[in-house]
């Protein structure tokens, strides 16, 4: 399957964008979007629920209100968060279209698909109304993004051949993991013939913040970033059609587009060398967060639970009154570690299917003592 419109594997992925403080920096983001679609790049990933719908109203201002519509590709989703009934997905879609100042998307994905979701988008119908509203052209492609084990996602692609693009995390890291399984996941895509789109291709940034030993390997290989390995990893594989990088600033934007506008697959050097790293990496035992925040919307003791964990793996390579020093700022106002009240919301939305509660508690032994 092809999608003409997609001119680049590259695609801005917008649940991290420039800040200042708890808003958007639109010149930033302007600026960062000008470099991406001067390159060639041109596709751009959001939800409703990403930033707290700020990053739908940012796309607005900046892409959508700047660009003619045929030059760049808008993906959203159908987040599970913002609908209870069927008869609420149709006023919801078109509030999204409304906010992001579209009449259609060009990509419209049923989020964060998992085994006890799917249910839910099957009874409410939300796959029977996107294939409808593809009908009616307010979505060129349907698909869905996906978080569980890979026989769930045959299931799901089994009972809804209509999907015509899958979005998988996949990153160097996860390949082998059992409880992310991205390599089970992408041979679950490639036995239903589906392009991949891969999210998480440098784990939330854990891939570029790494060991020293992993560091000194990767830099045998010359003074490329660290985060341009884990991307050309991703997409390297066969059938990935898009590999999204959440871009926080200009030099991550710049440092993507430089290896990514004459994309090269790796070698086998650097394949040896990443091999060498991951083993590096996992005996450090550091949490996987990924930063992605899921875990911290509907928490009621207000924990900051991402930065908790920051501070957590910081605890192995630093001062431990440094770390205290972060953990102080990070929790000013907020929940401590301590707060928990192990009620388990937080371990129903991570994708990474972390034991929060239970890593909490360890935190809380290191940083509220």
């Amino acid at each position: 399957m092809r999608f003409e419109k997609v001119k680049k594997q590259l695609g801005f992925g917008c649940m991290r964008l420039p800040m200042q403080g708890s808003e958007v920096d639109y010149p930033a983001l302007t600026k960062m979007i000008d470099a991406f679609m001067s390159k060639g790049f041109n596709y751009f990933d959001t939800a409703s629920v990403y930033i707290e719908g700020k990053s739908e109203i940012a796309l607005k201002a900046c892409l959508v209100d700047r660009y003619p519509r045929e030059q760049f590709v808008y993906t959203n989703k159908l987040s599970s968060s913002l609908f209870q009934t069927e008869e609420e997905i149709r006023p919801l879609f078109e509030k999204q279209l409304q906010a992001c100042g579209l009449t259609y998307f060009d990509f419209y994905l049923m989020h964060a698909q998992n085994k006890d979701n799917y249910q839910k988008y099957k009874q409410t119908h939300a796959y029977e109304t996107a294939y409808a509203l593809k009908a009616e052209g307010k979505i060129k492609h349907v698909g869905l993004s996906f978080h569980d084990q890979a026989e769930v996602l045959d299931r799901i692609l089994t009972e809804q051949p209509q999907i015509e693009v899958v979005q998988i995390q996949l990153n160097y890291l996860d390949m082998e993991d059992p409880k992310i399984q991205s390599r089970l996941c992408y041979e679950v895509c490639r036995k239903h013939q589906k392009p991949i789109i891969v999210m998480e291709p440098v784990k939330g940034g854990s891939l570029v913040h790494i060991p020293l030993k992993a560091q000194d390997l990767f830099d045998q290989l010359g003074s490329h970033s660290y985060a341009s390995y884990a991307i050309r990893y991703a997409a390297s594989f066969e059938g990935v059609m898009m590999v999204l990088s959440g871009m926080s600033n200009e030099e991550q934007m710049n440092d993507n587009l430089s290896y990514m506008e004459e994309f090269q697959p790796l070698s086998r050097q650097e394949y040896s060398i990443i091999q060498q790293v991951k083993d590096i990496i996992k005996k450090a035992n550091t949490i996987p967060c990924t930063g992605c925040r899921y875990c911290v919307e509907g928490c009621p003791e207000q924990i900051d639970i991402p930065d908790i964990f920051t501070c957590l793996n910081d605890v192995h390579g630093q001062q431990i009154d440094h770390v205290k020093e972060k953990y102080q700022t990070y929790t000013f106002q907020k929940g401590k570690a301590k707060d928990c009240i192990a009620c388990g919301k937080c371990e129903k939305t991570c994708p990474q299917h972390l034991e929060i509660r239970k890593l909490l508690k360890k935190a809380s032994w290191y940083l509220d003592q």
